[in-house]
Formats: C-alpha cells, sequence, structure tokens
C-alpha cells in the first residue's frame, strides 16, 4: 500500500512524504530521497520498489519548505522550474526533514538512505550528519564538496562516466578521500537510473540496483 503521509519535523515544518509498505512485515526501513525535480511519479515508483523488496520506504517532499507539492517531470520546462527552487534550499533544513522522515520509520528496524541527483548529495550528508545505518548515493553533485566529512555508517555510492555534471576528477577526489567507501563507475550519463530520462541506461541501472538491494540486505539485517 502506498500513500501520501504528513511528516512533522523537529522544528515544527510539516512536510508530505510518500510511503509505501511492504505486503508483509518490514524488515528494515528506507528513506529515499528525490532528484531536482520533486516526489514525482518516478521516485513514487521507486518508493515502491523498494516496499515490494520487504522494506517501509518512505519518500519526504524535500521542497515542501519552499514550494509546496511541487511535482514535475523531464523535459526542459521542467528542469527550468526546478532550478529556480535549487537556490533556496538550505542544507541544514534538508538533514531536518531527513531526520524526521528517519524518525517516521525507525519503528520498522535498521534505516537506510538512498538518495539520486540532489538526493544523493543528502544521502551522504544522512550518513556523516544523521543516524542512519546505511546509505546509497547515486551521482550526487556536491558529495565532493563534503568528501572529507566522516560517515557513521556503511555507504557506497554510483557514478556515471558521461556525467557531464560531476567529472571524474570529482569522483576520483571522493575516492582519495574516502578509501573505504565502494564507489562504483557506470558507462552511463547523469541520471542513468531514473527510466523517464533520456539518460537512462538500463544495464547500468540494473547493476546499480542489484548493488544497493544487496547492500542494504547486508547492513540493514
Amino acid at each position: 500500500m502506498a500513500e501520501w503521509i504528513e511528516l512533522k519535523a523537529s522544528d515544527g515544518h510539516r512536510l508530505k512524504a510518500w510511503q509505501a509498505k511492504p505486503a508483509a512485515k518490514a524488515k528494515a526501513a528506507l528513506v529515499v530521497v528525490q532528484e531536482i525535480f520533486g516526489v514525482n511519479n518516478h521516485i513514487r515508483n521507486v518508493t515502491e520498489r523498494f516496499a515490494s523488496e520487504g522494506y517501509l520506504a518512505v519518500a519526504p517532499a524535500m521542497f515542501d519548505r519552499y514550494e509546496p507539492g511541487f511535482d514535475v517531470g523531464y523535459d526542459q520546462d521542467a528542469m527550468a522550474k526546478a532550478m529556480q527552487v535549487v537556490p533556496k534550499i538550505d542544507f541544514a533544513k534538508a538533514l531536518v526533514d531527513m531526520d524526521a522522515a528517519r524518525a517516521h520509520v525507525a519503528h520498522a528496524g535498521k534505516v537506510g538512505v538512498v538518495g539520486f541527483c540532489f538526493g544523493g548529495t543528502c544521502a551522504w550528508g544522512a550518513a556523516t550528519r544523521l543516524k542512519v545505518d546505511a546509505a546509497s548515493c547515486y551521482y550526487g553533485g556536491q558529495i565532493a564538496r563534503m568528501a572529507k566529512e566522516t560517515p557513521h555508517c556503511p555507504v557506497i555510492m554510483h557514478f556515471g562516466a558521461k556525467d557531464a555534471h560531476i567529472p571524474l576528477t570529482q569522483v576520483e577526489e571522493i575516492r582519495k578521500a574516502q578509501p573505504n567507501v565502494p564507489i562504483y563507475v557506470y558507462d552511463a550519463d547523469h541520471g542513468f537510473s531514473c527510466d523517464e530520462r533520456a539518460s537512462y541506461d538500463k544495464a547500468a541501472h540494473g547493476l546499480a540496483w542489484t548493488r544497493t538491494l544487496k547492500f542494504f540486505a547486508e547492513n540493514l539485517a
């Protein structure tokens, strides 16, 4: 079952979240962190897919502080709308909103976080600044700026070799700063795991998804 719920952050902010429950008792929980396009159809589908794997999954609406209900696709107009919101983002508040989601699902057991693009950076921030048990970070564009922070849980990262937004020099900077973090580079572009984007790469997505599921199975048990 999947539905919209409301979360209350520690500073009193109320935000929506898409929650998906597994058919049986959850084996653990996951916070799914959106791209810059909101908790859109793709992110809701990803959240439901994790639920089908046995996780209580929740995707907080990270833009609700700035544009409540923000939900766009992947064309040029959508990108323009998203880029109007991005400069408004307060990363400290993003952590507060993720923590609200974490607290909401913590009753299910260990809590992992998985994020894409903007969410990939957020997932790294959760691993270094919040109390989560595992993090899988997909093509987070600002991770390099935070690469020297210390993660407090197991982390894996996924990047595309053809990603013009995140040059491989940045990936190598992260690798040098975090030699114990597995970093996977795929022969793919930015957003390769989103099947609604032109950059979707089925092979890269499939391999990253398999690795992420294995990673969570090992670290959230």
